[in-house]
């Protein structure tokens, strides 16, 4: 089928983790024991309960079969009274260790759940920018969310099948032990279920796989779609898009409707082998009764142990397939867990002192994919307070430079070193660099939250009368006083609620309210409309002053303010100067100027 637009990534990005693992796996049991010990009180608490719960439901049709035979026959009425409080009690304990059972279990269940997301989160957020550029968000939200999910089912899916196995095994011992003829005859049909449940898992374990693979297309499609909203009503696409989700959405039902065709079918079977035990038990017990083998009450506890048998290996087996998805999830996350972190520090990495604000860059060698370098041995000083401008066609490799200078992406061993204050940036640890740092970026980024939790954000130290003098810097403070809570306004998801270039001039605030010592402008202007864009470059001479400034910009305004202009060109610096030196020298700069600056300065 022809996917279309929409949903295809999902398809090949998600259909191929939509596997099923062994139903046991060492490893990942293994892996979770440690989240499970903080709970493991529970856990045997669960696991006694659980014990006690299976006795109980093994023991009633004897306790039945037992008052029948002993008790009624012989028309001792005061002794049945006896077994009836008995049988009550018995009752109660059932409840109550069945509650005690799924509670402990929801807790134990709850917490390894809030374990692992909270390992999780913290581990993928060590990740340098280069897994994230390689990874689907989608992709990590099936691990936050559906693998972890599913592992949270994990313990007590556990409890309840080792419940049913001794369920099912406490009921074939009863039997036997009431009469191993009988025994025997009721349990011909197993054989045959076997042959019946072994057909079914694996027909049904491709369905259950479709499903998957089929629902996960759908949400890509969702996403893919809802994301590019504003493409989809300015191309006025929506009835195409429409036809190609029902297709998908389509196969979806498809897939289930199929699905439950398998679920359906297994039932009916367990039901009618069920009847076929039942009228051997009827029809071999009623001969033995008859001729005084064995009692009535004894026929009749055989009958309600056959029904109950059938019971736990259905449940089992519907089991089985949830174990088996758990071992996957827990396969997929302990993967994710064992990926080396980019942003990891050295083992001996130390604090950063007070930064004064030099940076070096020394043969500086970097590439996102191995073999293609868009960093190609570059060398540059910055002295501190400096503000440097760095141009260059696209895909020179501006970004790169600021990025792999705030660690986003490691220069791995031998490619040269990046030095701040004279010291390795990889022998300190990140955080206390990064502190020190501030950056802008093109596309400005809000959090849901308040305007002054915004400014603030990482730095709790920084308080309201700072983030003020930071927001009255950069020309923020007049607009934020007119909105309807001052600094207090509760911004929507990304600052949806004000406009683009008020969200810029946030960033811009939030950039110098913990007053870095260094400070990178990654084309923080590029999105913004004239007007903001004066107020910024009116406030960036206060702003930068006295700090180290690295600016990415595509416009004269920006770069003529510039001490020095650093000139990019497929990875390499070509040209370093002012901007009057450069044009004087009528190379790459002198172009770029003619070709991009002077025509974008005009508009």
């Amino acid at each position: 089928m022809n996917l279309g637009l929409g949903g295809v990534s999902a398809a090949r990005g998600h259909a191929d983790e939509e596997y099923f693992g062994n139903a046991y796996d060492q490893r990942v049991i293994l892996r979770l024991a440690p989240f499970i010990k903080p709970y493991r009180k529970l856990a045997i608490i669960s696991i006694i309960a659980m014990l006690i719960y299976t006795l109980t439901l093994v023991v009633v049709p004897w306790m039945i079969g037992y008052g029948i035979d002993e008790f009624i026959a012989n028309k001792d009425l005061s002794r049945l009274n006896i077994l009836f409080v008995i049988f009550v009690i018995v009752s109660v304990i059932n409840w109550v260790t069945n509650y005690i059972m799924q509670y402990a279990m929801q807790k134990v269940g709850q917490g390894v759940l809030f374990g692992l997301r909270k390992r999780l989160f913290g581990h993928v957020q060590k990740q340098s920018l280069s897994y994230f550029d390689n990874t689907e968000v989608g992709r990590l939200m099936s691990r936050v969310q559906g693998d972890v999910g599913q592992l949270q089912e994990f313990s007590a899916l556990v409890v309840m099948s080792l419940g049913e196995l001794l369920s099912l095994i406490g009921i074939v011992v009863a039997l036997l032990f009431m009469n191993v003829k009988l025994g025997l005859i009721t349990m011909i049909v197993i054989p045959i279920l076997v042959v019946i449940m072994i057909a079914w898992q694996r027909f049904a374990k491709k369905t259950f796989v479709e499903v998957r693979r089929r629902i996960s297309i759908v949400n890509g499609s969702f996403n893919e779609n809802f994301a590019g909203v504003r493409v989809v009503q300015s191309l006025n696409r929506q009835k195409k898009n429409l036809e190609l989700f029902d297709e998908k959405n389509l196969a979806h039902r498809w897939s289930n409707i199929v699905a439950g065709r398998y679920a359906a079918g297994l039932l009916p079977a367990v039901d009618i082998l069920t009847a076929v035990a039942i009228v051997l038990a009827i029809l071999f017990g009623a001969q033995m009764v008859e001729s005084q083998e064995i009692g009535v009450g004894v026929l009749v506890a055989f009958i309600m142990y056959i029904q109950r048998f059938f019971d736990p290996i259905r449940n089992l087996t519907m089991q089985y397939t949830q174990l088996q998805r758990s071992m996957a999830s827990g396969s997929r996350i302990f993967d994710l867990m064992d990926r080396i972190p980019g942003l990891e520090d050295k083992e001996n990495a130390y604090e950063m002192p007070e930064i004064q604000g030099s940076v070096e860059f020394k043969n500086v060698r970097f590439s996102y994919v191995e073999g293609e370098e868009v960093l190609k041995g570059i060398n540059l000083k910055i002295a501190p307070g400096e503000t440097v401008a760095i141009v260059g066609p696209t895909g020179a490799g501006k970004t790169s430079i600021v990025s792999v200078l705030s660690r986003f992406y490691g220069v791995q061993p031998g490619n040269g070193s990046i030095l701040v204050d004279g010291i390795e940036i990889t022998d300190v640890t990140r955080e206390s660099l990064v502190h020190q740092m501030s950056m802008v970026l093109q596309e400005p980024y809000l959090f849901s939250g308040t305007i002054l939790e915004n400014i603030r954000y990482n730095h709790s130290n920084v308080s309201d009368e700072q983030i003020i003098l930071a927001a009255k810097a950069v020309g923020a403070h007049e607009f934020i006083n007119k909105l309807p809570d001052g600094y207090h306004t509760y911004l929507a998801e990304r600052g949806n609620n004000i406009s683009l270039g008020q969200r810029q001039l946030i960033s811009f605030a939030r950039a110098i309210a913990p007053d870095p010592k260094i400070i990178v402008l990654d084309e923080a202007t590029a999105s913004i409309d004239s007007h903001t864009e004066t107020l910024i470059q009116q406030a960036l001479k206060k702003v930068l002053h006295g700090r180290t400034a690295i600016v990415i910009a595509h416009r004269l305004s920006t770069i003529r303010g510039a001490d020095k202009i650093v000139v990019l060109d497929a990875g390499e610096i070509v040209e370093i100067g002012t901007h009057e030196t450069l044009m004087a020298q009528k190379h790459l700069y002198f172009e770029l100027y003619n070709k991009n600056f002077a025509s974008i300065e005009g508009l």
